[in-house]
């Protein structure tokens, strides 16, 4: 059970680290390829909007985050490796790629929920996009977009988990790292956070516009911005909404927000990783790998 609280710990802190910044990630992949970051930090209308849709991953990704680590740590033991020290990278990325693909329950909905709730031109809360969904379409409708959801997650934490790991071994081979735990789980967490989101980013893009089809419709447009969505009941695939896309901004449009993404991803998953293994060894010092509250610095 430790490494489930543990895992929820670090989910929680993590969207609120995060969630600005993935408001603006979410704008700039359902609008046009000429929108910059600068302009969609200004399109903010108050400090409220700042965390607009992270009531639904705060709950929810923590769970995730819980359900992931477990997940992950128990794929390595039946593969016979071990979760405190893990050998093999091939068994560290199907463990990752489990582990991303077992949070789909939980996954699905909230990141379905929290993208409507950024784009919403009312500022709907996500409660009140829940609620929607459910009297409209049932609890199927909190799986929109599930399928390509699914497929990001196991791809994406594959190349979330084996950085992490290996960065790790590269630095305790090259350097010693004893005095050096803190910044060797941030730089390793941060470094993870940003190949995961590289390895996806297209695929997620493309989730976004297709799970926000008719919401980004509805969100408010900034000066000169022009929409391209499929009118209220033309609902497109995720096939239809990537050609959509590439006809929009051609392979660039594929990257937009990605800079953004970074920023956010170094800072969100060095935090998360660094949460994650102090909370574990204050809950269980047998599985932490050195990050004790001594070496840590940190008061049990």
């Amino acid at each position: 059970m430790a490494d489930f609280w543990a895992g929820y710990i670090s989910g929680a802190a993590s969207i609120i680290i995060g969630s600005p910044l993935d408001i603006i990630k979410v704008r700039l992949q359902s609008g046009p390829l000429n929108i910059s970051p600068t302009a969609q930090t200004y399109s903010f209308e108050n400090l409220g909007s700042l965390v607009r849709g992270a009531a639904a991953p705060l709950v929810g990704y923590g769970a995730l985050n819980a359900l992931l680590f477990v997940s992950y740590n128990r794929t390595l033991e039946l593969l016979g490796d071990t979760p405190a020290n893990p050998s093999s990278l091939w068994k560290i990325w199907v463990a990752g790629a489990a582990g991303g693909l077992a949070t789909f329950c939980v996954n699905s909905p909230t990141d379905l929920v929290k993208c409507r709730a950024q784009l919403s031109a009312s500022g709907e809360s996500s409660w009140s996009i829940t609620k929607q969904i459910l009297r409209s379409q049932g609890i199927r409708g909190l799986y929109f977009g599930g399928v390509v959801t699914s497929l990001r997650d196991s791809i994406g934490y594959g190349f979330y988990f084996l950085p992490y790991q290996y960065i790790q071994k590269v630095l305790d081979g090259n350097f010693d790292m004893s005095d050096h735990y803190a910044f060797k789980i941030l730089l390793s967490g941060g470094l993870a956070g940003c190949i995961s989101w590289a390895s996806i980013y297209p695929l997620d893009l493309v989730k976004t516009r297709y799970q926000t089809q008719f919401t980004a419709s509805e969100a408010p447009l900034l000066p000169n911005q022009n929409r391209s969505a499929a009118p209220m009941g033309a609902e497109m695939s995720t096939w239809e909404c990537a050609k959509a896309a590439y006809r929009e901004g051609g392979r660039k449009i594929f990257f937009n927000g990605l800079g953004i993404c970074m920023a956010r991803a170094f800072l969100v998953n060095a935090a998360g990783f660094f949460v994650y293994e102090w909370a574990l060894a204050q809950l269980q010092p047998s599985r932490s790998r050195g990050y004790g509250s001594d070496s840590m610095g940190v008061g049990a």
